[in-house]
């Protein structure tokens, strides 16, 4: 675990930066986390879209245009409209869940930042991955995550061909740090190698080098998730104002779920927040096609992961080790990370090894959850 003030400062430079950011706004969920949504943004359902539009033109607002982002789901843009009465006007006039704030999903925990590392990664020394299996025994996965850093120890032979979407900047705010999540998808490819050699990784980025992305960027990525693909791994996530399911996001999830025999596993969040639903983790309540994995430091659930009746299961990630970036701070190309957010990696290995022998993806991670991930 990094030290207290590594810890502080990495919360700290977290916090400025979200705070810099003047399209984004929080808020706080019933249990005190902060839900982060972009300021003059809408997702609104087809069928509150006459009202929304009605609203927005009623009320003064300079709407600057609409997108469809998935059938059925659009978003709208709208910087001088007053959300929450533009929101409530919506609901009452077409239904509750025809429209919501676009809402922005983190990486990084504790307060500020939630749903992947709990701190700062550490330098460590080289670990071993396994070999990946022929083509034809590999088992498709995507990470839906930040870009891959191509000088890693990660090899290429892991990568599913024309799949891996790249990084290529380290210091996007140019004050001569690593950003804060620089090597995330690295680090969970590690992970997922290290404990399968069945998977054929795919890397879609949606989160930045800082570790954020907004909803509509989130349902875009999930978009573009292969067909083929079987198991997705969703190490981030976020909170909402009244504890409901982002809209789009569900939307796009059932989207994902409904073609193909595919499952989602996704981190649990790492606020210690026992309260909140942490979304999308917090849809395995509803649906067992979705996992909500916690953390374990190898005896029990770590102080600093998010607990709730949503979460399925917990899985190692207290000072894991995996692959990072080659980086004169990382001279290995190896880290010791901890968060929910490398737990879920574990999961994602061990239903697509299940997958590997035969299973179909649901009863995978169902036996996956039953027998791989208990904690003795």
């Amino acid at each position: 675990m990094p030290t207290e003030a590594r810890l502080a400062t990495y919360r700290t430079r977290r916090r400025q930066r979200l705070a810099a950011q003047p399209r984004l706004r929080s808020t706080r969920s019933p249990g005190g986390g902060l839900a982060w949504h972009v300021a003059g943004e809408l997702l609104v359902l087809d069928e509150g879209r006459r009202a929304a539009e009605r609203h927005l033109a009623g009320g003064g607002a300079d709407n600057t245009g609409d997108e469809e982002l998935i059938p059925g789901i659009r978003r709208y843009i709208a910087p001088h409209a007053d959300l929450p009465e533009t929101i409530a006007a919506v609901r009452a006039e077409a239904g509750d869940r025809v429209v919501a704030p676009n809402h922005v999903l983190l990486s990084a925990g504790n307060a500020y930042n939630h749903g992947g590392p709990y701190g700062p990664p550490e330098p460590a020394g080289a670990a071993q991955l396994r070999r990946p299996a022929p083509p034809h025994g590999r088992v498709p996965v995507a990470v839906v995550d930040t870009g891959l850093w191509q000088d890693s120890p990660l090899p290429g032979s892991l990568h599913a061909r024309g799949t891996v979407e790249i990084e290529t900047d380290t210091d996007v705010d140019r004050d001569g740090v690593l950003d804060g999540d620089v090597g995330h998808a690295n680090f969970i490819a590690g992970v997922i190698a290290a404990n399968t050699r069945r998977a054929d990784i795919s890397v879609i980025r949606v989160l930045d080098t800082f570790g954020v992305c907004t909803e509509d960027e989130l349902i875009r990525g999930l978009g573009r998730v292969g067909d083929d693909c079987r198991v997705v791994n969703l190490s981030l996530g976020g909170y909402t104002d009244d504890d409901l399911p982002p809209l789009g996001l569900q939307r796009a999830l059932e989207a994902l779920l409904a073609t193909g025999d595919r499952v989602v596993v996704a981190a649990a969040g790492n606020d210690g927040n026992t309260v909140d639903p942490f979304w999308p983790a917090a849809f395995a309540a509803t649906d067992d096609r979705v996992a909500a994995i916690a953390a374990h430091d190898g005896a029990k659930r770590c102080s600093w992961s998010n607990s709730g009746d949503w979460v399925t299961a917990d899985a190692p990630g207290e000072d894991v080790t995996s692959t990072y970036i080659k980086h004169p701070a990382f001279p290995t190309g190896w880290a010791q990370w901890s968060g929910t957010s490398f737990a879920t990696p574990y999961a994602v290995a061990a239903v697509a090894e299940r997958i590997a022998a035969g299973s179909d993806a649901r009863r995978a991670l169902r036996d996956a959850v039953r027998e791989d991930l208990v904690l003795s």
